[in-house]
């Protein structure tokens, strides 16, 4: 339904995470090189559990590479770029099933080059100003669920069930 992006990701563990919460999901995942990491690496795999050979994980060169591969015929992808540096929060925004939320690497965000060319398209998280930024795992996480909430979360009902007890009405 949704798509996340990781611009260049630095810390395996951020990225098994978000892969975990992509398979929860029903989410891609693409991943833009180069990488901090290989995609063996044992904190990558420990984070996303057992479930990392089940993520629908894409892989692109560089960002021109992700940008010519998710165009669809002359249609360009609708990609949200969140960065703290943004005018409009995550919530602002209408998101569509298909969109595609990026994300920067951990030590320095997506490139200014890039968010300049999407002022637009750029959102961000609240948060205190004395703060840089919130752990990338984090940050897909939120906006990913606002994104799925908006959707109504479709297809994502869950059973609810205990697994040894009953709920008691």
């Amino acid at each position: 339904m949704f798509n996340i992006v990781l611009l260049e990701p630095e810390i395996p563990s951020n990225t098994g995470n978000i892969g975990r919460t992509c398979l929860a999901t029903g989410t891609s995942l693409h991943l833009i090189e180069p990488l901090g990491f290989r995609l063996t690496e044992k904190m990558l795999r420990r984070a996303g559990m057992d479930y990392w050979d089940q993520v629908d994980v894409h892989r692109y060169r560089d960002y021109e590479h992700f940008l010519s591969e998710t165009e669809d015929g002359h249609k360009k992808p609708r990609i949200w770029y969140v960065t703290t540096k943004a005018d409009q929060t995550y919530t602002q925004v209408s998101y569509q099933p298909g969109d595609y939320l990026m994300f920067g690497k951990e030590s320095a965000g997506i490139p200014e080059e890039i968010l300049i060319r999407h002022h637009r398209q750029c959102i961000r998280i609240p948060m205190a100003p004395d703060i840089r930024s919130l752990n990338l795992s984090n940050s897909v996480a939120i906006v990913l669920y606002e994104a799925l909430r908006q959707q109504g979360f479709k297809g994502l009902e869950g059973s609810g069930h205990l697994h040894r007890l009953n709920w008691k009405d």
